[in-house]
C-alpha cells in the first residue's frame, strides 16, 4: 500500500509540475478626449503621485515606477519624467505646500487645481501630467489537487484594477483616460506567488499601447 501511495504521489507531482501555463486576462478601455500624438511627443509626460484605495498606499510608488519604466521602453519617442524627478523638482522649487494642497483638492473633488497643475508641470518640464489610481489589487492561492492530505497543485492568482489619467497643464483639462483590469492565474506546485510587479507591468503595457 505504501508503495502504491508513493507511486500515486509521484505521478500526481509529475502531472502538477507540467501544469504551469500562465493564464492572462485583461480588459483595457480608454477614451481620448483631446490628446494628440504630436502634442504628446512635443510636450512630454511627467508622473504625479498615484492615489490608491485605503490600505494599498504602499504599492503606489512601485506602480509609478513600473509605469514610467514601461512607458520609456514602449514609447521611446516620448519624453518621460518619472515620479522621483517630478517630486524632486517640486521640492526644489519650494512647491511642496502647493503640491500637497493640489492633492487634497483632488481627493475631495477629483479635480486638480489648474493654477497648481501649471506650476508643477512647469518645474517638471512637461506639458502633460499622468495620474494613476490603484483601485484594487488582490493576490492569493487556491488548492486544486491534493493527495493523502497534501496539497500538490495550487492556482496562484493576482488581480489588478488601475486607472490612468493624462492632464493637460495648459488648461487644466483631462486629455486622456483609461482603465485596465488584469488577472493572472497559474497552476503550480511552487509556493512562490505572482508578484505585484509582474501584473503591474501588464497593466502598464495595456494602457500605454492605447495612448496616441
Amino acid at each position: 500500500m505504501k508503495n502504491l501511495a508513493y507511486s500515486a504521489a509521484a505521478a500526481a507531482l509529475a502531472l502538477a509540475a507540467c501544469s504551469t501555463t500562465l493564464q492572462t486576462y485583461s480588459s483595457a478601455q480608454h477614451e481620448t478626449l483631446r490628446l494628440e500624438a504630436a502634442e504628446l511627443r512635443a510636450g512630454g509626460l511627467a508622473f504625479l503621485t498615484p492615489s490608491a484605495v485605503t490600505g494599498k498606499e504602499e504599492d503606489t510608488q512601485a506602480l509609478a515606477q513600473v509605469f514610467a519604466a514601461t512607458l520609456r521602453s514602449e514609447r521611446p519617442d516620448l519624453r518621460v519624467v518619472a515620479l522621483p524627478q517630478t517630486l524632486s523638482e517640486v521640492n526644489r522649487a519650494g512647491l511642496a505646500a502647493t503640491y500637497r494642497g493640489m492633492y487634497q483638492d483632488y481627493r475631495d473633488t477629483g479635480v486638480f487645481d489648474a493654477a497648481a497643475l501649471r506650476k508643477v508641470a512647469e518645474v517638471a518640464g512637461a506639458r502633460y501630467l499622468a495620474q494613476i489610481k490603484l483601485a484594487e489589487v488582490r493576490q492569493g492561492a487556491r488548492g486544486r489537487l491534493s493527495l493523502l492530505g497534501l496539497s500538490l497543485l495550487q492556482t496562484h492568482y493576482a488581480n489588478l484594477r488601475v486607472f490612468l489619467q493624462v492632464w493637460d497643464s495648459r488648461d487644466g483639462s483631462i486629455a486622456w483616460e483609461g482603465l485596465d483590469e488584469v488577472t493572472f492565474a497559474i497552476d503550480s506546485t511552487r509556493e512562490r506567488p505572482i508578484g505585484f510587479r509582474d501584473i503591474a507591468v501588464q497593466a502598464a503595457k495595456d494602457l500605454i499601447a492605447r495612448l496616441p
